[in-house]
């Protein structure tokens, strides 16, 4: 995968740059970001590939979003 199939509109590239970017702004640029990527691109390598190129900062919203979206789902917990 380049690099450019992994953030084909910059959306991460920028968001790394914004300093006081919020954690909800931050899931609003992944899912665009998510939404964004051409077919064929396994989400998972993307995000990998993101954080690796970034540097993954520690304390920025995004970088949390990314770790968040590679982490297992939680288990389901039954309603009622």
């Amino acid at each position: 995968m380049h690099r450019d199939d992994a953030d084909p509109k910059g959306l991460m590239r920028e968001s790394f740059r914004i300093e006081s970017i919020t954690a909800a702004e931050c899931r609003s640029v992944f899912l665009d970001w998510a939404l964004s990527l051409p077919d064929g691109v396994d989400q998972r390598d993307a995000m990998r590939r993101i954080l690796d190129y970034h540097g993954a900062p520690v304390g920025h919203p995004m970088t949390d979003v990314l770790l968040e979206g590679l982490g297992e789902a939680p288990p389901r917990r039954r309603r009622g």
